[in-house]
């Protein structure tokens, strides 16, 4: 009998989204996926989807700042059995605020999100990768343009995504010789999903889908490195529409 793999995702939110597009891909490859999100309703909504596909689904409510939730998550990858195949951490919010106008609680409210709660993550993610003998492993995080470049209004949220960019370095140094892969995975451009057709219609239409990052593209680009052969591993990628300046 073999062995259960798992995809392990966490800061799924709406269906056309980054988050739940993953899950979707990784069901397709015959994963069973544990997908993880603040809001329960949104989760249900990414299951039914990918168990209308017969795919295999386990939803978990988290916060991925709370060390409980993610002990809780953690609990649940266990109960489930299997191995961790490919685990990633897709929790971000972006606050324009000039640097003399940004509260205290939103700096840290930023760095908690993008960097401490990726940590937790990756504690958490870590522990099974490496109780797996010789099972091939990815542990992804979902960065920025802001992790390369800071610029105002969003130097709170550039300062928290630079300092996932050091986690995820980190990381890859320490776990790649015990066989983890680790990838930093910098989004730059604006993704074509519900969040950026809701907060800036106008912007998502004059870019047009070209323009646009498209969602199962990334999936399948998450995916391809997730294949790759242990003697020529990427660290770190920049995904961008063929229009983006830069």
């Amino acid at each position: 009998m073999e062995e259960k793999c798992l995809a392990v995702i966490i800061g799924v939110g709406p269906e056309r989204g980054l988050g739940a597009t993953l899950a979707d891909h990784f069901s397709a490859q015959g994963l069973h996926v544990i997908i993880a999100g603040r809001s329960e309703n949104k989760l249900k909504k990414v299951a039914a989807v990918i168990e209308a596909k017969n795919g295999s689904v386990t939803t978990v409510v988290a916060d991925a700042t709370s060390e409980q939730d993610i002990k809780h998550l953690s609990e649940v990858v266990k109960l489930e059995g299997g191995n961790v195949e490919i685990a990633v951490y897709n929790v971000a919010s972006n606050i324009p605020s000039p640097l003399l106008e940004t509260e205290a609680d939103t700096f840290t409210a930023l760095w908690q999100q993008s960097c401490f709660g990726a940590f937790l993550f990756a504690k958490a993610m870590l522990d099974s990768m490496l109780s797996m003998s010789n099972h091939p492993s990815t542990l992804i995080f979902t960065g920025a343009t802001a992790s390369l470049r800071a610029k105002p209004p969003f130097t709170a949220f550039s300062s928290a995504k630079f300092a996932l960019r050091a986690l995820a370095q980190g990381v890859a140094r320490e776990f790649s010789p015990q066989g983890v892969h680790v990838l930093h995975a910098i989004i730059d451009g604006v993704i074509d999903g519900d969040r950026a057709a809701e907060q800036f219609p106008d912007y998502v239409t004059a870019k047009g889908k070209a323009g646009l990052l498209q969602l199962e593209e990334i999936a399948k680009t998450y995916w391809a490195i997730h294949q790759q052969h242990p003697s020529a591993w990427t660290h770190e990628i920049d995904l961008r529409p063929f229009k983006e300046v830069f």
